[in-house]
């Protein structure tokens, strides 16, 4: 029960000799119990209340999540104005912005990923200037259209609103993809307005169930998004105002000493020496060795002993490392230790799948000769796959490594669905009866509740009209999409049925299990040859349920920031449009702008227009689209035996479960979480090992150590430290481009070499011939 305290409060002015006896007499009273007390300011008046630090209320006013509860604050002015004249006009521009450079980025053999939290810094002063600035004049006063372009102050929640739609340009269209894949590998006909017509509707279609999962993802207090922690703590250091503790720094003067060393030391490996992106030492000292360096190599091999000293090797592909709770980055990096360094060499020295006949790590594919597939060779007219060809040419081969990811990407999703419903159904039914009846619930859904909710309704329509909307597409335009009516239909069920299940594991670990592998799986069983379907069935089924988290995380961040839910509905939907546009203009411009993008044969060996995740991307659409799963992990394939990862997959959380109920004092047994440990690598390709050997030393250093031991210093600075390390390497990163990329500016030394490791590729099969390999014999 709520302690129901008197909340006496009174008049008072700032000065002390300006109070009352009655005054003076309550505050020597609190002093004297020794309870602590508030000055309320509003532009009448001056408050003074009692504040109890063991009462009841405050405790009940925290998150039950200690980092939640250390980073949120617990109050909120509903008086701020939030749908403001420059909250749009700042909000349009830092969207457009970030999708162009995100797109531009995305190509590039590091892609970069510029986030938010870039366009959260950039837009403050200019905020500021606008309310300083732009005329208070009320237009049509009185009126009930009556509105102000300048209602005063730049506030926190118009910065929020801001920063929802500048996530909207920070996150990847992925249905680009398609783009890529049709254009630029397959070389064939893709219209502009069909590309639209994809990418819009791929992006929208989450967002109708995203609104009805709310109840499950968002309101819960367990549900408590660890990325969303960093924005929360930048938000409160650029806002608040905050007394300098003795012998240290404010929030706010630790975030711009962040960002500038941050902005100063990526010169380093973005231009001066790259080679500090991934320091292979043993390559170093066996430059000869085939074995040495496919164990050293961390980005064409195993990575043992590497490191990568740049904040984009650490962040690129797994997030902030700063951002993941400690028991997630422990789960990613047993892992990844378990997949890296156990089945992958044991696999490749025993030589599984003629496993020596090519590269240890690589996700190209390959003749059984170990030479790069022609997929050219193999696809009619029609864009189908040629049989006759097909079996002429021989079978695709996959190096072991990549034929043990789509393994464990199988046990991924088997153990997501399982976990899940061990270790959450019983909260996830509670939560269905709960909507019909009251339940108690934390301090932020209560503040939450004052506020005029978004309709269920308003995303039913979107839902449905989305729906009919591709099916539309898919169907008028079938000779360049390839997909019936019933595979969206299909693939919507998918993503609405995983929604929930990834959505929990996300919001409580940072860490995202993969949905794409069995959308490839079902699709690749069901309509075998046609790999423009596949990819689109891939696109419908995993990026609307991506949207859908995407949609939810900011609806928590919103959440955490007391902003009203029609405000985040309305930015969330401008943004995605927004963003969507500019991401496939940018794309069609570079696909006709730059020569030979993404062909690796005839770029310069020092092109970064490489295209390492469009071009797994078309890999995939090859095995499971084109060429079709049954021809390589079914009957007549020959990687069939890896369909046992999905039982592997199932067991694996339901014996974490049992020990838990045999073991219920053992709490390090229920932080085993078998979708994170499982799916560790799911990242990999395009990730490489040195990206996960740096980002596991740093999620240890600062979510182990320092937040055990320095509990004080990481509640201060972990979170904005993230965002200064975030903003100042995107700031240098386009800088480089436009002052050095652009004019050709390069330098030729040693130090340009981002591995050193040459022979990591090679394989060590006898007798097989690669240019620039020795040949073994």
């Amino acid at each position: 029960m709520e302690n129901e305290s008197t909340q006496t409060s009174f008049l008072a002015d700032a000065s002390p000799s300006s109070r009352n006896d009655e005054e003076e007499e309550q505050i020597s009273t609190w002093i004297a119990k020794g309870d602590r007390f508030k000055v309320i300011e509003t532009e009448e008046e001056q408050r003074l209340l009692p504040v109890k630090e063991d009462s009841a209320q405050d405790k009940d006013d925290q998150s039950p999540i200690e980092e939640v509860a250390l980073t949120v604050p617990t109050t909120d002015d509903p008086s701020l104005p939030v749908m403001t004249f420059r909250m749009w006009v700042l909000g349009i521009l830092s969207c457009v912005v970030l999708s162009f450079l995100n797109q531009f980025f995305w190509y590039r053999t590091e892609p970069l990923t510029i986030t938010a939290i870039s366009a959260q810094i950039a837009v403050l002063p200019l905020g500021q200037l606008m309310a300083a600035t732009i005329t208070r004049k009320k237009f049509f006063a009185g009126r009930r259209w009556e509105f102000s372009l300048n209602p005063g102050p730049f506030n926190m929640k118009e910065h929020v609103l801001i920063t929802i739609f500048a996530n909207s340009g920070a996150g990847s269209v992925y249905a680009i993809h398609i783009v890529s894949a049709v254009k630029i590998f397959y070389k064939k006909k893709l219209d502009f307005f069909v590309a639209f017509l994809v990418v819009m509707t791929t992006q929208i279609l989450g967002f109708g169930w995203a609104g009805i999962f709310r109840k499950y993802l968002v309101e819960p207090a367990a549900m408590w998004w660890p990325a969303n922690l960093v924005q929360v703590s930048l938000f409160r250091a650029l806002h608040e105002e905050e007394e300098r503790p003795k012998g240290g720094l404010t929030r706010n003067q630790f975030f711009i000493i962040a960002l500038t060393c941050s902005f100063a030391y990526y010169v380093l490996p973005g231009y001066l020496f790259p080679m500090v992106t991934s320091l292979s030492w043993i390559c170093w000292i066996f430059p000869k060795s085939v074995l040495a360096q496919q164990l050293g190599s961390g980005l064409y091999g195993l990575g043992i002993g590497c490191l990568g000293i740049d904040w984009s090797t650490i962040s690129s592909y797994l997030g902030s490392p700063l951002a993941t709770p400690w028991f997630a980055v422990a789960n990613v990096g047993i892992g990844f230790v378990l997949v890296m360094y156990v089945i992958t060499p044991l696999a490749y020295w025993f030589n599984l799948y003629d496993a020596k006949t090519f590269p240890i790590f690589s996700e190209d594919l390959f003749t059984s000769k170990g030479q790069e597939y022609n997929i050219s060779l193999i696809i009619n007219s029609n864009f189908h796959l040629d049989l006759k060809a097909y079996e002429k040419y021989g079978p695709i081969h996959l190096s072991t490594f990549f034929a043990i990811t789509y393994g464990v990407g199988f046990a991924a999703l088997t153990a997501t669905v399982v976990h899940v419903s061990l270790f959450h159904g019983k909260e996830i039914w509670q939560l269905s009866l709960s909507a019909f009846r009251d339940e108690k619930v934390d301090v932020h859904t209560r503040l939450m509740r004052k506020y005029k909710q978004v309709p269920e309704s308003w995303f039913q329509v979107i839902l449905i009209v989305n729906v009919a909307f591709t099916i539309f597409t898919c169907e008028y335009y079938n000779d360049q999409l390839q997909l019936p009516w019933w595979g969206v239909l299909l693939a919507c069920g998918i993503a609405i049925f995983f929604t929930v299940p990834i959505g929990i594991i996300t919001a409580t670990t940072n860490q995202t299990p993969g949905l794409n592998i069995i959308t490839e799986y079902i699709i690749g069983y069901m309509y075998p040859g046609r790999p423009v379907a596949s990819i689109c069935f891939k696109v419908y089924g995993f990026i609307s349920m991506s949207q859908a988290l995407t949609f939810l995380q900011d609806f928590k961040l919103g959440h955490y920031m007391k902003v009203p839910p029609r405000a985040m509905f309305h930015a969330q939907m401008v943004g995605t449009v927004v963003a969507g546009i500019v991401y496939l203009i940018t794309a069609w411009w570079l696909i006709y702008s730059i020569p030979n993008i993404c062909d690796t044969d005839l770029l310069s060996s020092d092109s970064p227009w490489t295209c390492p995740r469009d071009r797994v991307f078309y890999d995939a659409s090859v095995i499971w689209g084109l060429i079709g799963p049954r021809r390589i992990f079914g009957s007549l394939g020959e990687y069939e035996a890896i369909n046992w990862f999905f039982l592997a997959g199932a067991i694996a959380p339901a014996i974490v479960w049992m020990l838990h109920k045999a073991y219920p004092d053992k709490e390090w047994i229920r932080l085993i979480n078998m979708p994170v440990l499982i799916g560790a690598t799911g990242m990999m390709p395009p990730a490489t090992a040195v990206n996960y050997t740096s980002w596991v030393l740093m999620g240890f250093i600062f979510n182990f150590v320092i937040y055990r031991y320095k509990k004080d210093w990481w509640q201060r600075h972990n979170y904005v430290l993230s965002a200064g390390l975030d903003a100042g390497l995107a700031f240098m990163a386009v800088l480089l481009y436009l002052c050095l990329e652009l004019e050709d500016i390069t330098l030729n030394w040693w130090g340009e070499n981002l591995d050193g490791c040459t022979l990591a590729s090679c394989p060590t099969a006898k007798g097989i011939i690669v240019e620039g390999c020795p040949v073994f014999s």
